[in-house]
């Protein structure tokens, strides 16, 4: 049972960070047209994404794999996030430009990552648990 949650993990993870990789380097390098639909973005936060996008798909392998390393990851992941919330919260402040679909988008990433965090920490981090 274990083993299927843990491949049903390392799937989710997998199309999120496709998408979020996709979307990410589409509005850093202007692919097909995506910059403009995406109006006022801000551009620390589409690096932050981006390079949670590829620890998303780093820590679906190491879900595959059962490693231990995948709690860490996904905790870099959602430290990233955070930060950039944070600096996000000081830009708007300071009056910058946005979208609001940005603070959603934010607010859902970060959960999101701490659950799956929770979830490999449960399945391969805690001491004498392994996965069969």
């Amino acid at each position: 049972m274990k083993k299927i949650f843990s491949y049903f993990s390392a799937t989710v993870l997998i199309a999120f960070g496709l998408l979020t990789l996709f979307l990410s380097t589409s509005v850093i390098f202007d692919l097909f047209g995506i910059r403009a639909k995406q109006g006022n973005y801000v551009l620390f936060i589409v690096w932050a994404n981006l390079i949670s996008s590829l620890l998303f798909l780093a820590a679906a392998y190491g879900f595959a794999r059962a490693q231990k390393w995948t709690t860490i990851l996904l905790g870099i992941s959602a430290s990233i996030l955070s930060i950039a919330l944070i600096g996000f919260i000081f830009y708007i402040s300071a009056g910058g430009i946005y979208e609001t679909k940005t603070i959603g988008a934010m607010i859902f990433r970060i959960p999101f990552t701490l659950v799956f965090a929770a979830i490999a920490y449960f399945l391969f981090s805690r001491k004498g648990k392994t996965i069969n």
